[in-house]
Formats: structure tokens, C-alpha cells, sequence
């Protein structure tokens, strides 16, 4: 792997992450939508990530080459129902639904994606003064 290609590799993490922290914000901003039936209420995502290998021709097996996106899929939590008769999207029942969103979850989930996302730019830095401080060798 040349140094060159950690930038390629940190630039896939960066990408992953920042779905990461845009599907957390996404369920944290409905975590309090309310709706009147469960087919209809706002259901968490997650995005899901797997590794890009290298074909093993270029060079030796399985070498990473960064992360991919594989899609993004809705939590399977049940729906929290909850008895309000007065809120204007209740049912028959004087239920509304509330949606699957874990907010304890949602703020570690971002506090890791927001770490993730740190440490990758931190190690684009450090390969950034790899590459200054070879070329200043010869002088």
C-alpha cells in the first residue's frame, strides 16, 4: 500500500461516518413525532458498513482498501404507544405512536461517529507530515 492511498482510505471512513452522523441526527430530530397509526410512524435507521478488500490480483489478499456503504436499514424495535386522547392525531383508542428512537443510544452513537470521523482526519494529518518531512530528507 503507498502512502497515497491512505488518503483514498481515510476518504471512504470520512464519507461512512458522516452518513453516520447524518442518519443519528435524522432519528434524533423524530424521536418525539407522533403519529396516528404505527404503519405511518417514523422509524430509527442505522446505515450499514462492510469492508472494500482489494482484488487479490492487484497485490496480496484481502488488503482494505476503505469502507463502503451497503445501505441503510430501519431498527426492528417495537413502536412505543402511548395513551393520549387529547393530542389531535390519537386513534379510536386515544393512543398515539411514538417512534423506536433510543435518544441514550443515538448520542453515543454519534459521539463514536464523531470520534471515528476525528481520528481519520487526524491520521490524514500525520500521513500529510509523513510525506513533508520525507521530501525535506534530501535537503
Amino acid at each position: 500500500m503507498s502512502l497515497f492511498q491512505i488518503f483514498d482510505v481515510s476518504g471512504t471512513a470520512l464519507h461512512a461516518q458522516t452518513l453516520r452522523l447524518n442518519t443519528t441526527a435524522s432519528n434524533m430530530a423524530n424521536a418525539n413525532t407522533a403519529s396516528s397509526s404505527i404503519d405511518k410512524t417514523y422509524r430509527a435507521r442505522h446505515p450499514v458498513f462492510a469492508p472494500m478488500l482489494q482484488d487479490f490480483q492487484e497485490q496480496e489478499e484481502g488488503v482494505g482498501v476503505g469502507v463502503k456503504v451497503l445501505g441503510i436499514v430501519e431498527s426492528n424495535a417495537p413502536i412505543k404507544r402511548e395513551y393520549n386522547p387529547n393530542h389531535p392525531l390519537a386513534d379510536g383508542e386515544g393512543y398515539i405512536s411514538l417512534p423506536n428512537v433510543n435518544i441514550a443510544e443515538e448520542m453515543a452513537d454519534m459521539i463514536s461517529a464523531s470520534r471515528s470521523y476525528q481520528s481519520n482526519i487526524e491520521m490524514m494529518n500525520s500521513a500529510k507530515q509523513m510525506m513533508l518531512r520525507t521530501i525535506s530528507l534530501g535537503q
